[in-house]
Parts: C-alpha cells; sequence; structure tokens
C-alpha cells in the first residue's frame, strides 16, 4: 500500500515536471529568449526610438500623429513604416559563430548601432546592431556585448535591413526637392547645359507671369502652359540619397558640367538651386531612368528618377503651341 502511494506520488510529480519544462522550453526560442528575442511587442504602439553610436544620438518620436527626429523635423513617412515594421517583426535568420563574429565585426572594428525601443516611458527592447558586407541583410545583431550573435531579417522582406539603423538626419527627413504652390514661387530659371538654346526663365508678376529667353522675353507662348509648369513645383521628390558614392568620386561628380540647373526664388526671396548630372548604371553604361542631383541647401547627393524630374526640365518649345 505504502509503495502504491509512492509510486502515485512519483508519478505525479514526474507529470508536474514534464509539464512545466514543456511550458518553459514552448516559450523560449531555441537560443535563449533573452540573448535572442529582437522583435518589439507594444501593447499599443512603438512611441519613441533612440539610435546611439559613437557618441552621437538620434531620437525619433511620436508626438500626436507626426514622428519627430530629435525634435526638430518632422519623420519621413516611408521611412517610418519601414523602422517600425523591422522593429516588430525582425527574426533570426542563422546564429554565426565566434570567429566569423571576430573577423567580419571585432576584425575591422566594427562600432555598433545601440538600439532602444520604447513605448511612452516602457523600455521594450534594446540591442546592438553591427553593420557589415558579410550578409545580404546587412547586419550581425546582438542583445548585448556578452550575448551571441545573430544574422537577423524580416521574413518576406529581402533587402538590407541594416539601412535602416541609421543616425543620418538626411536619411529621416522627407525625399521631397521641391514642394511650392504656384502662389508661392516669384520665378523660376531653367539652364539646359546641352541646348542653351531651349534654357528660359519665368517671372511671375502680381500673379501674370512672362517667359523669357536668352536674349530677352519672347512673345506668341501660351500661358495656360507657363501656368501648368509652375503648378509642377508642387511636390517633386527623389528617390535616395547617394550615401555609398565616395567623397572622391563625389567631388568628382560635381566638378563636371551639370546637364541642368533650375533655380527657384519664392515670394520671400529665398532661393533654392537644383543641379542635375548624368548617372552611371554600372561602370561603362549611362543610365537612362535617373540622375545625380544636389541642391544648394545640403552637402549630399540624391538619385532622382527621370519619371519624376522630367515635368521640370522642359525645352522652351514646350510653352508654345505645336
Amino acid at each position: 500500500m505504502i509503495k502504491n502511494k509512492l509510486f502515485v506520488r512519483s508519478g505525479f510529480f514526474i507529470i508536474v515536471i514534464g509539464l512545466f519544462l514543456l511550458i518553459l522550453f514552448k516559450s523560449k526560442s531555441p537560443f535563449g529568449k533573452n540573448n535572442s528575442s529582437f522583435a518589439s511587442e507594444p501593447r499599443e504602439e512603438i512611441t519613441k526610438i533612440e539610435f546611439s553610436e559613437a557618441g552621437k544620438r538620434l531620437n525619433l518620436e511620436k508626438k500626436g500623429e507626426t514622428w519627430l527626429i530629435n525634435g526638430k523635423f518632422e519623420a519621413r513617412k516611408s521611412g517610418m513604416l519601414f523602422i517600425l515594421r523591422i522593429l516588430k517583426e525582425i527574426k533570426i535568420k542563422s546564429p554565426i559563430s565566434a570567429d566569423l563574429f571576430g573577423n567580419e565585426i571585432t576584425g575591422k572594428h566594427v562600432i555598433p548601432v545601440k538600439v532602444k525601443v520604447y513605448e511612452k516611458k516602457r523600455l521594450l527592447k534594446s540591442f546592438l546592431v553591427y553593420k557589415t558586407a558579410s550578409n545580404a541583410y546587412g547586419n550581425i545583431m546582438k542583445i548585448k556585448e556578452s550575448s551571441k550573435p545573430f544574422i537577423v531579417y524580416v521574413p518576406g522582406y529581402e533587402g538590407d535591413i541594416g539601412s535602416g539603423f541609421t543616425l543620418n538626419e538626411l536619411f529621416w527627413q522627407p525625399y521631397t526637392v521641391f514642394n511650392l504652390l504656384p502662389s508661392e514661387i516669384s520665378s523660376v530659371n531653367l539652364e539646359n547645359f546641352s541646348d542653351t538654346a531651349s534654357s528660359f526663365s519665368i517671372i511671375n508678376r502680381n500673379h501674370h507671369y512672362f517667359l523669357s529667353g536668352n536674349t530677352g522675353k519672347i512673345a506668341g507662348w501660351d500661358s495656360s502652359r507657363v501656368f501648368r509648369y509652375i503648378s509642377y513645383f508642387a511636390w517633386v521628390p527623389f528617390e535616395s540619397w547617394a550615401f555609398n558614392i565616395e567623397e572622391t568620386e563625389k567631388k568628382s561628380i560635381e566638378a563636371k558640367q551639370p546637364l541642368y540647373m533650375i533655380t527657384v526664388v519664392n515670394i520671400t526671396g529665398k532661393k533654392s538651386v537644383l543641379t542635375l548630372w548624368g548617372m552611371m548604371k554600372g561602370t561603362k553604361e549611362i543610365d537612362s531612368d535617373r540622375l545625380l542631383g544636389k541642391t544648394d541647401g545640403k552637402d549630399e547627393l540624391f538619385i532622382i528618377r527621370y519619371f519624376d524630374i522630367d515635368p521640370l526640365i522642359k525645352k522652351r518649345s514646350y510653352f508654345f503651341m505645336q
């Protein structure tokens, strides 16, 4: 009788321990949740993201319905959707060996970006991002310095998620060249350096437009086409920043004669200058779909599609009835 009771009790404890271990292992990742769980799981929404690297810091914080960059500039909506998707859906692709981490990260003195994710004042997640070209996803990550390193990814996205962990304010700002209504424009001047006879200027005087060429005012143009052209400045986007261009190559491009230069003066007298150069596709072929651009307000080159800029690089003949 005693033996039977002991047997029953032993069996009961074995079942309890087994259930406990089953629940424990189901709730943990195969690498240990504390060392490998990178995804942020807010109760409602992520409201703040902090990036820090080598003494620098960048904050993205939601105020109402708007995300602000370091409390100053409105953040680009597509950029915020990108990083929020990464933070919520990030998963482990594979662990990496200590040798690989030593060769690709420690040996190359890669400084990590430290990431902190908050919901209001509650810290949801923190981890380290080591940017590298050793994998297609552009990163190796750790929860902390002493943790195991992993290559991580977002299911369904095959791009470089490492690019989203940047402290460059320009990356987070709207990718916009011009954003002016016709009523805000005082004058426009387009210089076509490959066909100078096609260059022109438009001046707005009390909502009356005047078209000029190289030799002064010209007549016979269609006022509706001039107004339509001016309306194209309401929103002109570019595709991306050309951050990967080396400084020497950048200086070489800027030293060349551009294809076009567009100068816009608004009604307050502020001048904006857009300069456009041809762009190479590979080492020999000229890209027929994109140009390199730069505005006088920024030091960096950007990539802009012909599709987006073509409405502004008209020839003077555009303004006359065919």
